[in-house]
């Protein structure tokens, strides 16, 4: 039986089933389709399944263009039936892996999808997990959930765990582009699952175990958190001594060797940067160890929104005004410049902080045309970014540094602007605070 599915990997006759059509899911599902494979997307949001067979992307990485060729030629179908997995070759685990209000791992999503996939396990079936998770999921949780089935992991069906590495909005950064891990339970899941993934990218590195992959995953989005804790935190000190962190940060870069600039903001936001941290420190527990330096820079980084909110009362203030009643308007609420995924975002934490704080907040984002904030959960629609929009606030932030944004208009007819991304560095006007 494993012959079996090698054979029909490396003739791509194989079916391809991928649980979970976002950011992660419908590129992958994208990629596998146009190297030859018939792929099943599954998603529990009928709108999305409906979007997708229409041959309409929601994804900034995938084009209607791409995903309409691929569903006209059959390719590609989307479906809301877990029960397709029971005639596919393989099943690639793309769930949504969050973080309760309390910042505990929430596997809820990863634990349904796996469980569906029970009653249609059959020999010799691949299974991978992909959403980003803490060391051991896969081993401890999805392992023995799948093998309820009666049937073995590793000798029976393939199982193994390979991150996604996607860098939503960066085209030169997509799948085909970008080394892919793999670690299975056994030598065979690895080997079978690099197979797999070799039809699709050039570089596919093996790692000795399911758990060692999950690790690599959290170490690499652990390492960019600490960093720009370090960068925020140096910022703070910064602020308190009058210095330009800005200026330090471009200097310091000008050295070759031993250093890599990274860059202060208003947080940290997306899927796995600032949820990473939580799953790692929640995992270390259960061994009687605290990941104490990596959990305070989680801490720095969620203190930033709180940091813009200080800044921005205390700009208001230096104008005889108070946050309570201020007209306030967010440029920017993706977690970064020139996407639409606002998924974590500093920006969402910073309206609620406003909020909270009685300003009447309104946003622009001319890739997010509407969002929900996560506490109260209010509803909130972009609005034209106009002469009239910008003079009537109170106080304009510069949450995201989208390219599409006119900044010169902004600096002109704005009162007041705090910039949390230097992008009036140059403009050197009066009425702009920076971090």
């Amino acid at each position: 039986m494993a012959q079996a599915l090698v054979d029909k990997i490396k003739d791509r006759t194989a079916t391809i089933a991928i649980i979970g059509l976002g950011y992660v899911g419908l590129p992958l599902a994208a990629e596998m389709a146009k190297a030859g494979f018939r792929v099943y997307g599954i998603d529990i949001d009928g709108d999305r399944v409906d979007t997708i067979n229409g041959g309409r992307s929601y994804i900034d990485d995938v084009s209607d263009a791409d995903l309409a060729g691929l569903v006209a030629r059959g390719a590609l179908v989307a479906t809301e039936d877990p029960g397709v997995v029971k005639d596919v070759d393989a099943v690639v685990i793309c769930v949504p892996t969050p973080l309760t209000r309390a910042k505990q791992p929430d596997l809820s999503y990863v634990m349904t999808a796996v469980t569906q996939l029970v009653p249609h396990l059959h020999r010799g079936q691949l299974i991978i997990l992909e959403s980003t998770t803490y060391p051991g999921t896969t081993q401890e949780v999805v392992k023995p959930i799948l093998e309820r089935s009666g049937l073995v992991a590793g000798r029976d069906f393939h199982l193994a765990f390979s991150p996604e590495r996607l860098d939503p909005g960066n085209r030169n950064r997509g799948i085909r582009t970008v080394p892919k891990i793999v670690g299975g339970l056994t030598s065979g899941c690895t080997e079978t699952a690099c197979l797999l993934y070799q039809q699709v990218t050039p570089r596919v590195v093996s790692v000795s175990s399911a758990t060692v992959a999950e690790m690599v995953k959290v170490y690499e989005n652990v390492f960019r958190n600490v960093n720009i804790a370090l960068v925020n935190e140096l910022t703070l000190l910064c602020d308190r001594m009058g210095l330009d962190v800005w200026e330090i940060i471009d200097a310091a870069a000008t050295k070759p060797y031993g250093f890599m600039p990274f860059y202060p903001g208003p947080g940290v936001g997306g899927h796995c940067i600032p949820v990473d941290p939580y799953y790692l420190a929640a995992k270390a527990r259960e061994y009687d160890f605290h990941v104490r330096f990596i959990e305070l820079a989680a801490a720095v980084n969620d203190s930033m929104p709180y940091y813009v909110l200080s800044r921005t009362t205390q700009a208001l203030g230096s104008r005889g005004k108070t946050l309570a009643g201020a007209r306030t308007l967010l440029i920017g609420v993706a977690y970064k410049k020139d996407i639409s995924d606002a998924r974590e975002s500093p920006a969402l934490k910073i309206m609620e902080l406003l909020e909270k704080r009685g300003a009447v907040v309104s946003y622009h984002d001319p890739y997010v045309p509407e969002i929900t904030l996560p506490n109260p959960g209010a509803k909130l629609q972009s609005v034209p970014l106009t002469d009239e929009a910008l003079a009537g606030a109170d106080c304009v932030i510069i949450a995201t540094d989208h390219s599409a944004i006119d900044y010169q208009l902004v600096a002109d007819q704005a009162p007041l602007i705090v910039d949390t991304r230097n992008v009036l560095r140059d403009r050197g006007n009066s009425h702009v605070v920076r971090l």
